[in-house]
């Protein structure tokens, strides 16, 4: 298992050993120890798997009481995935990385606590499934809408409309959060 850092600090891409042979593959998802020794040791609490059509984009989501950790990959399909530091006081507040994650390369993303996290489909389907270190607290649940023009982020639509939740769609850019709405950096927590 590889630790591929992203421009965020604490963001990472983890490559997984896959075995493979021609019967299919084999591949531990997750084991604590190995993460651990990567540097992502928090507790996961709860599993989500969701099924999504292709220019579907869910996000930018992230909680501010129980914030959430996640661990997530690909099981079906492509999609292209992006953290958002939305830690205030932060060096790097406001700033994304995004990274495509597939059934294919079996890459997963680590998006620490903090961060604001979201996706777009870019196959026919995709099945996404992902880790969390704290429990979905939908009074917590804070969001900044996709198209953000201060974060432009290069969402791989091509010429197709995205599909949104109503509840997604009404979410406003970053700059007009209240500040009361950020998580605060935590000193050492990747300023």
């Amino acid at each position: 298992m590889k630790r591929i850092e992203t421009n965020l600090p604490g963001v990472c891409i983890i490559e997984p050993d896959v075995h493979g042979d021609d019967r299919g593959f084999f591949m531990e998802s997750y084991n604590q120890r190995d993460f651990a020794r990567l540097g992502i040791d928090c507790a996961f609490v709860q599993d989500n798997h969701s099924r999504s059509q292709r220019s579907v984009i869910r996000g930018l989501h992230y909680q501010l009481a129980h914030p959430q950790a996640k661990l997530v990959r690909v099981m079906l399909g492509k999609v292209y995935d992006v953290a958002v530091d939305v830690r205030r006081r932060s060096e790097t507040f406001g700033r994304w990385a995004g990274v495509t994650l597939s059934a294919e390369n079996k890459q997963m993303l680590f998006v620490p606590e903090g961060f604001a996290h979201g996706f777009c489909v870019i196959s026919e389907f995709a099945e996404f499934a992902y880790k969390c270190s704290d429990f979905y607290a939908p009074v917590e649940e804070r969001g900044i809408i996709w198209n953000d023009p201060e974060l432009a982020i290069p969402w791989p639509l091509g010429d197709s409309a995205p599909i949104l939740s109503p509840k997604d769609a009404e979410y406003g850019p970053l700059s007009a959060m209240d500040e009361n709405d950020l998580p605060v950096c935590r000193e050492g927590a990747g300023q």
